[in-house]
């Protein structure tokens, strides 16, 4: 679909893939609709860029925490375009969390930073496969940390954004969403974790009876199942949960997407692969699949 503003591209880590994949979208439909931000001498010339040299020379595989403070800028150029009505929406390649934290500056990840411009409390990170999309209750935490982090009040309020992203940005009238339980057997009655019965499944009862159309907590190992008949979204309550299904059923034209943002944010669903950076070897089809939707949701 093409979109009515321009999208705008941050164009991630110079010496990963994403200046490559960039320049893969000038052969794209996409190539008069797309703005890209980076350093103009990395992009084909039939791309229209917002110039933002780095200051230390570029080698392919070779990321230099030097240069993080100009990754940054670029973001912020971005997100202030979007807020600014400039643009209809951006989309990420991807950065390395270690280059940018070495460089001095507290950064846990494009979201969170994303969501700091933004103002937004908390964003959703959701990624989409086709008509797979989960979303996830907590996301880079180390597993001993999960259950501790987990609350009623938290899953509610990721259920209340995941709900309403779905029907204003999604355009689902009355999104149906699967919730999967943290234990194994959804707990099995207790016997395996008290979570379930402690909070999970009475949030998911409290809030039905308001209208949002729930069901779980569902044994994550049958959630994705079609028995389980799930139809607009699951839940997972952590990251290696949810995302081994959703990479499995669709890496390479997977998609993340930002929920909870006053801006439209998509991504790539994989990382800067500084090993094959340079070597002509990356697929841009997640990158495109990142376009296509953003141009899609912003369209809504």
């Amino acid at each position: 679909m093409t979109a009515a503003k321009p999208l705008v591209i941050t164009a991630g880590d110079p010496a990963g893939v994403g200046p490559e994949l960039c320049n893969a979208l000038a052969d794209s439909r996409f190539v008069d609709e797309i703005v890209v931000v980076g350093d103009n001498r990395q992009f084909d010339n039939r791309l229209r860029v917002i110039d933002t040299p780095f200051p230390t020379p570029v080698t392919p595989g070779k990321p230099d925490s030097a240069n993080a403070a100009t990754l940054l800028k670029g973001l912020k150029i971005a997100v202030r375009g979007c807020l600014d009505g400039e643009f209809g929406a951006m989309v990420t390649a991807p950065l390395a969390k270690s280059v940018i934290a070495d460089s001095g500056v507290p950064f846990t990840g494009h979201t969170e930073f994303l969501a700091e411009l933004c103002g937004a409390p908390l964003p959703v990170m959701m990624l989409v496969a086709g008509d797979l999309r989960v979303a996830l209750a907590s996301t880079h935490l180390p597993l001993r940390d999960v259950a501790d982090y987990l609350t009623e009040d938290g899953i509610e309020k990721v259920l209340r954004i995941l709900e309403s992203d779905l029907r204003l940005k999604f355009g689902i009238d009355v999104p149906e969403i699967v919730v999967c339980g943290l234990n194994p057997h959804a707990g099995e009655s207790g016997h395996l974790g008290d979570e379930e019965e402690r909070f999970i499944a009475p949030l998911i009862e409290r809030l039905r009876g308001e209208g949002l159309n729930l069901r779980g907590p569902l044994p994550a190992d049958t959630a994705f199942t079609p028995s389980a008949g799930h139809k607009d979204a699951v839940l997972a309550m952590y990251h290696d949960q949810g995302l081994p299904v959703l990479k499995y059923a669709g890496f390479g034209h997977a998609v993340n997407v930002t929920l909870g943002l006053p801006i439209i944010r998509t991504s790539v669903d994989h990382g800067t692969a500084f090993d094959i950076a340079g070597q002509g070897k990356a697929d841009a089809g997640s990158l495109l699949a990142a376009v296509t939707l953003a141009a899609d949701l912003a369209n809504r």
